[in-house]
């Protein structure tokens, strides 16, 4: 590898944190089986908290963040990864507590990466990234509930963000009838574009007065908001209804009952991208990389911007701001 390559490092210097793009050598790197030479990551909102000042998510200076990453193996000790070995990584505690994907290099431990799935591009899977994995995940915790796109209609909220737009697309890929919720009035089109049949608001979704069980609306709900949300979600989910829940955006309390579980036998499915275990997270990536992959149209539509690592001091705070639509990939 080269002597020294570009990286976006967070420092913390008098209390103070800002990101930075610096030139770092091979040993600034973690320990690792894999030495990966680092071709595209992607923006996620826990990056941008990584990003913020009292960040909850780094404990330790300097740091790079970056959740996710996709590229080529450099150098392996791993027989079951060899030099030119195209791979991803996403969460574990890849841009959390270990060097992220913001680097030109980067060095992981073996258990964390997963083959490029055939099918699928590294620009294409760090379009995906980890909101798209989750999105998979959630479509296939549904599916192995029973969902079949002839039970009815599909809720997914927080619409326009990676997982909200990827779940959409998805679903929409395998015939599901979408119903997405977007506080945002300007996104109508571009959720539409992806696949959405029908647009609703958040107030559609969440009463003011959250009843035990109410009118039966969907079939299923894909749900990275939480909170009252997903409160209101389980109200009006129709009987054997299930909700896939991955977020807390709208909060981490959820002013619930056991009536929809006892009444209407309702299930509430969690799905954990960070800790999946390999198995369930290689299955996800494949059908990500053939039955649930959007068309090239949808993908484009998805994707809001390329970046590189000068524009990430100014990109990453947007995403605290809840103003783009669709994913942001890092281009390296």
């Amino acid at each position: 590898m080269v002597e020294t390559f570009r990286a976006y490092q967070l420092i913390k210097e008098n209390d103070q944190v800002k990101g930075e793009v610096r030139e770092l050598t091979e040993d600034d790197l973690p320990e690792g089986e894999l030495l990966i030479k680092v071709h595209y990551s992607s923006i996620n909102y826990k990056d941008a908290m990584a990003n913020m000042q009292d960040s909850p998510i780094v404990k330790e200076y300097p740091f790079v963040p970056g959740i996710d990453l996709a590229g080529e193996v450099v150098e392996s000790s791993d027989d079951q990864f060899q030099k030119g070995d195209k791979v991803i990584a996403t969460s574990y505690e890849i841009g959390v507590s270990h060097d992220g994907g913001y680097s030109e290099y980067a060095r992981v431990s073996s258990a964390l990466v997963i083959p490029l799935p055939t099918n699928l591009s590294l620009k294409e899977a760090m379009l995906y990234g980890t909101a798209g994995l989750t999105a998979a995940l959630s479509v296939n915790r549904l599916e192995k509930n029973g969902l079949t796109p002839d039970e009815g209609k599909v809720l997914v909220t927080g619409a326009t963000g990676g997982v909200g737009s990827f779940a959409i697309a998805m679903l929409a890929k395998k015939g599901y009838h979408v119903v997405a919720s977007s506080g945002k009035a300007e996104a109508v089109d571009f959720l539409k574009a992806i696949g959405a049949k029908e647009v609703i608001g958040r107030e559609d979704v969440q009463d003011e007065k959250i009843r035990p069980v109410s009118k039966q609306q969907w079939a299923a709900a894909v749900d990275p908001v939480g909170g009252k949300t997903l409160a209101s979600i389980l109200s009006k989910l129709e009987y054997n209804g299930a909700v896939a829940v991955s977020g807390l955006t709208g909060g981490v309390q959820v002013p619930t009952s056991v009536y929809p579980f006892i009444l209407r036998g309702v299930s509430l499915l969690g799905v954990d991208s960070v800790y999946t275990p390999m198995q369930a997270r290689k299955e996800a990536w494949e059908r990500a990389a053939s039955d649930l992959k959007p068309n090239e149209q949808v993908m484009e539509t998805i994707l809001n911007k390329e970046v590189g690592l000068d524009d990430l001091s100014e990109v990453l705070p947007t995403l605290l701001e809840g103003k783009s639509l669709g994913r942001i990939i890092v281009r390296l």
